[in-house]
């Protein structure tokens, strides 16, 4: 469809924002809509045009995008009489970018195919700065034709493309993804208060990971913040517990064995009964290290 450059963007907070400017910077005229007016005028400021609700966002685009928090989020805007299924076009494509359980999941699309809508499931790995930088991976998946459609606005905003399948396989390789991290950040967080206490130096633990066997881009791009001290959230430890919430709940009802998991889960609900709910989820490191005796080394300036 020729008009395919536009796109209906629901959800522009913390990584919906960077996204849609990515969108616009690539050419795609923007519909955009938030029930806080105030995140979408940014966006309105480079071209981007404000919607007053979701009926109205999803009848002005071919494609139509949701990036939101949760399970109800998506259903929400997704479902009833006013959600985007009730008011896009016939073969429209709805994308749903957010990070939910596959079960919700399968709810939007029953209804999505009753309604002749192409339904694309497409979250995605990385946080903020990597959304700014457009260095984003998607992991998509429902009907290929659909997912082809959005491939063009996918490109403007990420590095990488993963086509995975017709159904739900992109919601159970996202939260997936999201265990493997959660469960990074708890085992750096052990192995340095580990170190520590056999008088080994932060920084320095953190400098050999890095030219290690278990060397990543994940404890690369956290080693700096984490020298440094700075727990300044890029996904809050919040974040993660619901992700691991919903990763749990879709093991019971597949009936997958996951008790790390379920332990994982319960450092998470540590920090936050701490009070490091907001930040940043490797601030896990310093809620081990207190669990340890041990008082925080001072921070190395990069």
């Amino acid at each position: 469809m020729s008009n395919d450059k536009t796109i209906g963007w629901i959800g522009t907070g913390l990584m919906g924002g960077p996204m849609c400017r990515n969108l616009i910077k690539a050419g795609f005229t923007l519909h955009a809509y938030n029930p806080t007016i105030a995140k979408v005028a940014p966006l309105e400021a480079l071209g981007a045009k404000r919607e007053a609700s979701v009926a109205a966002l999803a009848a002005s685009a071919p494609i139509v995008v949701s990036m939101v928090p949760d399970d109800k989020a998506l259903h929400t805007v997704a479902l009833g009489s006013g959600g985007v299924l009730a008011n896009a076009k016939p073969g429209a494509v709805f994308v749903d970018m957010s990070t939910v359980t596959p079960i919700a999941s399968e709810a939007v699309a029953t209804e999505a195919e009753a309604r002749n809508i192409a339904y694309v499931r497409a979250p995605v790995s990385g946080g903020v700065a990597l959304a700014e930088a457009a260095k984003l991976t998607v992991i998509a998946s429902g009907p290929k034709d659909a997912y082809e459609r959005a491939l063009p606005a996918f490109a403007a905003m990420s590095a990488k493309q993963f086509y995975l399948g017709p159904a739900e396989q992109a919601r159970y390789l996202k939260l997936s993804l999201n265990m493997m991290v959660g469960a990074m950040g708890a085992l750096l967080g052990e192995a340095l208060a580990f170190g520590r206490k056999g008088g080994l130096d932060w920084a320095t633990m953190l400098d050999v990971f890095n030219q290690s066997a278990i060397a990543s881009p994940l404890i690369g791009y956290k080693s700096g913040p984490l020298k440094a001290r700075d727990f300044t959230a890029t996904f809050t430890s919040k974040m993660m517990a619901k992700d691991f919430d919903l990763l749990l709940s879709t093991a019971k009802e597949t009936s997958v064995p996951l008790p790390v998991s379920a332990l994982i889960r319960q450092l998470y609900a540590t920090s936050i009964a701490q009070g490091r709910g907001e930040d940043d989820f490797f601030s896990l490191a310093a809620v081990i290290e207190a669990l340890a005796g041990l008082k925080p080394e001072a921070p190395v300036k990069s």
